[in-house]
């Protein structure tokens, strides 16, 4: 297996009698782009914190390369959940400068310091956002917030990423430089999965697209194909 698949997949959120995702099938794969493209209350979020470990199954499986996380025990679920990383579409950042925030992510897997804000900070520049190294989260803009949570998840060395609308808040500038940082890291062997309603976004950046609606994947395929019959 080369990442992560959810198989027949049913899910039900707590107290509720509907289902929020019925019999999903899908894969997330290394060194390819995904993308969800749905309408608000579609499944997508779902989807992703299924993958990413975060919510348990109501019925059907999640494997992280060929492995059911939920017949681990607890200290291996962890240790495969840390392959993958999930961004919220609000971001969440620590108290600090963006350079204390990308470097938190090494720092928590263990990195020694001068090592992680020598990374971050290569991160941070290579990006196209040097100017954000010494601002404090307290002066981000919520585009700039959400640059710094995407770039944090990505200083966790992640085999698979999971981006939950990561242009809700960006201006074109910055449209593009996630753009370029998604083709950098699909290029390096990364697999991304992204939930998003910006079309344009899945057009240059995907693999392949899969729309979901009413809690059900439909088609996939290339984007081309795909978002042409939506």
């Amino acid at each position: 297996m080369s990442g992560i698949e959810l198989r027949e997949v049913w899910f039900r959120y707590p107290g509720s009698k509907d289902w929020a995702l019925r019999g999903v099938n899908l894969e997330i794969r290394q060194g390819e782009v995904l993308a969800l493209v749905g309408p608000n209350g579609s499944g997508k979020t779902t989807i992703l914190k299924l993958a990413g470990g975060l919510y348990r199954p109501s019925r059907g499986e999640v494997t992280f390369w060929g492995s059911n996380i939920w017949e681990m025990n607890g200290s291996k679920r962890l240790e495969l959940r840390r392959t993958v990383v999930y961004v919220h579409e609000k971001p969440i950042l620590l108290r600090g400068t963006a350079l204390d925030n990308v470097a938190f992510a090494p720092l928590l897997r263990g990195v020694p310091r001068k090592e992680a804000v020598r990374r971050a900070e290569e991160l941070l520049r290579s990006s196209g956002s040097p100017h954000l190294l010494g601002k404090d989260r307290s002066e981000m803009s919520a585009g700039e917030a959400q640059v710094v949570s995407i770039l944090r998840a990505v200083a966790a060395g992640p085999r698979i990423l999971l981006l939950d609308e990561p242009t809700a808040h960006l201006d074109r500038e910055k449209r593009g430089i996630l753009t370029d940082l998604i083709g950098k890291l699909r290029s390096e062997g990364m697999g991304i999965a992204i939930a998003t309603h910006d079309h344009l976004l899945a057009l240059r950046t995907a693999d392949r697209v899969a729309i979901v609606e009413n809690g059900v994947v439909g088609s996939v395929g290339r984007p081309s194909e795909v978002l042409d019959c939506c």
